[in-house]
């Protein structure tokens, strides 16, 4: 059944878009009266008819009470049109009950379709109508009373899913949070960080680093096959002594002296780990261990360091370079060979009591005389403080890290093995990656706290490289990385070149090495970023576990009255407005003041 289509005339009520509308004349166009008094001049096909009226005033349109369950009811399976229905709904038909009936029909419920073709819906229709509704109110009043529980600072198991799309704000894997925009706060991660540690999803002290940075926080699991057979030198009877920091777990390094032939042993990981097995490819896409205060996150799976660290068995198979120095401190009678060796393991602070003893003392002279090589050919010379930061139960420890000639010994060994290796694959056309580094410009050795600050920042980055070249910030015409392949992807490629070209093997050329350097360079760059953000977030929670911190700082730049500290104590530095124009290298007691875990920042004041 339908209503005639009926004409416009002046005062009838008509329907415009969803609001009704009174027509005042009409002409080529019709002239119409909206709810807010305005008018309005449209085409006759912008509207439709209602009510012949007449209607003088679209306020007269009233709420009417009706039985719209008992009409659907009585209409179920046929169809009605506008006036019928107002008629059988409201007991009239005037514009104040025609409009009523259409608010029934345009509420969807019960009735659908035009003024003149309404449609009754059936009764499964109509239940599942009401069930989506009852599902809306019920989403609403659960969504309420969800952000009345986060603006509280509290949230439910329950509430997880929703809190999701702020926890991948606060990571970065998204840009905006609609929690956040109801809170009336700013969409950024900042902002998302704070609010869920207010509401402890997050713990306060949670590390958000690596995972906005998508890094791997477990190590691989992967199986290693067994140790391959093969000829390897017995270096058992000379003492190896494995020299690291105290609590590492990845002793990949080990120093002994034969004689006046210094040996270098590495953890000979590309035995277990050969170029494009699963193992590999794992430690390429990583780049490097992820050395965090509250863990480490290996690149390769437990069982290679379990197998191949030095000094965790009595006897340990290694990849051995050895060499002599001559009385200018240049490396010659270079030999390079898979070897097994004893190793005992000792801390710095362990081995620093011994340096004045045998074979320590003369371990020692040769690489002092290898640091007075490179001095001499303009290696940089910076000594800026340096802390360790490590997590025990929550609690976060900082120490400074002494110098210990027994650290400069290890260092200055291992940088000897990089040397010896570099001329080793150059003088056979050995594709490795080269660590290099162009030298600063116009720039001269800096003494004195300030200066370090400032030469360091002038100093141009290291890179790898399959051409040789000079690394002038150690002084070394020629230098790789090697001594630390369960650490570092670029010295295990080193390591597997290398076995390639000792075990009659074929090596990777220039070009397939400088790809797999570029890979695992780019996860390594992260590793890097996340590793500095890491250390100075657990920097600014111990300075929050520790609110009455104060320490001795040093003035290492001065723009007009806003100075940047260093706070050796920490490692870490800080701008601070001045009042008496610090000078450089001036020192100052600095307290904390504000520290914003988030915001990965702290304010201090200056005490004296």
């Amino acid at each position: 059944m339908s209503m005639p289509q009926g004409q416009p005339a002046v005062n009838s009520l008509v329907l415009y878009k969803i609001h009704p509308a009174r027509v005042l004349s009409i002409s080529d166009k019709i002239e119409i009266e909206l709810e807010d008094g305005k008018t309005k001049r449209v085409r006759p096909k912008d509207i439709e008819v209602l009510h012949p009226g007449p209607i003088d005033r679209l306020s007269d349109l009233k709420p009417c009470a009706g039985e719209v369950e008992e009409a659907w009811e009585l209409l179920a399976g046929s169809r009605t049109h506008l006036r019928e229905l107002a008629e059988l709904l409201y007991d009239g038909y005037s514009p104040a009950t025609t409009w009523a009936a259409w608010q029934v029909v345009a509420d969807g419920m019960y009735f659908a379709g035009t003024p003149r073709a309404i449609e009754v819906r059936s009764a499964e229709a109509v239940a599942s109508e009401q069930a989506q509704r009852r599902a809306k109110v019920e989403a609403v009043r659960s969504q309420e009373e969800f952000m009345q529980r986060i603006r509280e600072g509290r949230f439910l198991e329950a509430d997880r899913g929703r809190l999701a799309e702020v926890e991948m704000l606060a990571l970065g894997r998204r840009e905006g949070s609609r929690i956040l925009a109801a809170l009336g706060r700013q969409e950024n991660r900042e902002n998302a960080h704070r609010l869920l540690i207010k509401i402890g999803y997050w713990g306060p002290f949670f590390n958000p680093y690596p995972g906005r940075h998508q890094l791997a926080t477990e190590p691989p699991r992967i199986e290693l096959p067994e140790l391959p057979p093969e000829e390897r030198r017995d270096l058992t009877s000379l003492p190896a002594f494995a020299i690291d920091d105290e609590g590492n777990q990845d002793p990949d390094d080990a120093i002994s002296l034969e004689q006046d032939r210094l040996w270098v042993h590495i953890a000979d990981v590309a035995a277990l780990v050969p170029p494009g097995s699963e193992a590999d490819l794992e430690a390429r896409a990583r780049g490097a261990n992820l050395y965090l205060p509250e863990t480490l996150v290996p690149m390769l799976p437990p069982g290679a360091t379990e197998r191949l660290g030095l000094g965790l068995a009595e006897i340990s198979p290694a990849l051995s370079v050895g060499f002599r120095l001559d009385g200018a401190g240049a490396v010659a009678d270079i030999e390079v060979m898979p070897s097994w060796i004893r190793a005992q393991r000792l801390s710095y602070a362990e081995a620093d009591a011994c340096m004045d003893e045998s074979p320590f003392s003369r371990m020692r002279e040769l690489t002092e005389r290898f640091r007075e090589r490179r001095t001499g050919a303009g290696a940089s010379a910076i000594d800026l403080p340096e802390v360790s930061v490590r997590v025990h139960d929550g609690q976060v420890v900082v120490r400074p890290l002494p110098r210990l000639r027994s650290r400069d010994m290890v260092t200055d060994a291992m940088l000897l093995a990089g040397e010896a290796v570099a001329r080793f694959a150059r003088d056979r056309d050995l594709a490795i990656p080269y660590a290099v580094q162009a030298p600063p410009e116009n720039v001269a050795h800096p003494e004195g706290l300030a200066a370090m600050y400032a030469y360091r920042r002038k100093l141009k980055p290291s890179r790898l490289s399959v051409e040789p070249d000079r690394h002038s910030g150690l002084g070394l015409e020629l230098y790789t990385r090697v001594t630390s392949p369960l650490r570092r992807y670029s010295d295990l490629l080193v390591h597997q070149q290398l076995r390639a070209l000792l075990g009659g093997g074929d090596p990777m050329d220039a070009g397939e090495v400088a790809n797999r350097v570029a890979e695992a360079d780019r996860a390594g760059m992260a590793i890097r970023r996340v590793e500095r953000f890491s250390n100075l977030h657990w920097k600014l929670v111990y300075l929050q576990q520790n609110p009455g911190w104060e320490g001795e700082s040093v003035v290492v730049e001065q723009v007009d009255n806003r100075a940047t500290f260093l706070l050796p104590e920490l490692a870490m530095e800080t701008k601070v407005r001045t009042r008496d124009g610090a000078c450089l290298d001036d020192r100052r007691l600095l307290a904390v003041r504000e520290v914003d875990i988030p915001d990965l920042s702290a304010r201090f004041r200056i005490l004296r």
